[in-house]
């Protein structure tokens, strides 16, 4: 029987108290957002806006303002590449790592902790041969490129969260679903696929977060085309605004408001799926 003792107290009042001071700075990011220059420039940061205004976010993606046009097209372009990445990371990383998990010889163990030695190691390394590599074959400057680049950097985390999911997943299912007559492809996307559906919102939401705020590849990849994505706009454009901290917040959460949604749509799955792959 649970028993609400001091030291449940003492756990709650801390647990508070470290909660508002993570979101405290989440908290003066969107004050700021509402208020105007002269309020945000001579009141506290924590102070909330004494007479609320959206002409901040106006200004900032109206037609006629001359920031739309760059922070709509990284929108769409962040939006574009986000969700092509995480297709290909759900397809190819499912079906990967059921190879693996399903497989009985020595090389499939192997490959398997070649892809954990992937996900340890700091894809800043091969920045360099990766450009050059890519700009032989033509996928720098354009978002396809993007999309396969983040799709390569970002398998081996696909296939871990897939593949200790897959182990934990009793034969039963298949071995019933061939005696009915279904061929491997059928079992695999009928039966075994549908019943990841945590490890899918996972990989869907790590992936996401990662490719959606990630500005150093994107810098790299894609400066000075028109396929820059939202963090490389949101560079450029914080850098002209120099202390215009109202509109500057305002660009701020315009950014954070897509992943924030996509997030709190698939937060059970987040949880579950993650929980699921650290137990493998």
């Amino acid at each position: 029987m649970f028993r609400y003792t001091k030291k449940t107290l003492t756990v709650e009042i801390i647990t508070i108290l470290a909660t508002a001071v993570l979101l405290l700075p989440f908290w003066i990011l969107l004050m700021g957002s509402f208020k105007t220059l002269p309020e945000i420039t001579s009141t506290a940061a924590v102070a909330p806006p004494k007479q609320p205004t959206i002409d901040n976010f106006v200004q900032l993606l109206s037609p006629s303002s001359d920031s739309s046009g760059n922070i709509w097209g990284g929108l769409l372009w962040s939006v574009v590449i986000t969700a092509g990445c995480i297709v290909l990371l759900v397809v190819l990383g499912s079906l990967a790592a059921y190879a693996l998990a399903r497989s009985t010889s020595r090389w499939s163990r192997r490959a398997f902790y070649l892809f954990l030695v992937a996900i340890i190691l700091p894809t800043q390394l091969g920045t360099l041969p990766l450009y050059i590599g890519a700009r032989n074959v033509g996928l720098v400057g354009n978002p396809w490129g993007m999309i396969l680049i983040y799709t390569g950097m970002l398998l081996p985390l696909s296939v871990f969260l897939y593949a200790n999911f897959f182990r934990n997943l009793t034969l039963e299912y298949e071995e019933a679903a061939v005696i009915d007559g279904a061929n491997r492809y059928q079992v695999f996307w009928r039966i075994v696929f549908p019943l990841m559906s945590p490890a899918t919102g996972t990989v869907a939401i790590l992936a996401g977060l990662i490719v959606w705020n990630d500005f150093f590849t994107a810098l790299i990849f894609l400066n000075g085309t028109a396929f820059q994505t939202l963090p490389v706009v949101m560079y450029s454009y914080v850098g002209s605004l120099v202390s215009q901290w109202n509109l500057i917040f305002a660009v701020v959460i315009v950014s954070m408001i897509p992943i924030l949604a996509f997030y709190a749509f698939a937060q059970r799955r987040f949880i579950q799926g993650y929980a699921g792959g650290l137990k493998g």
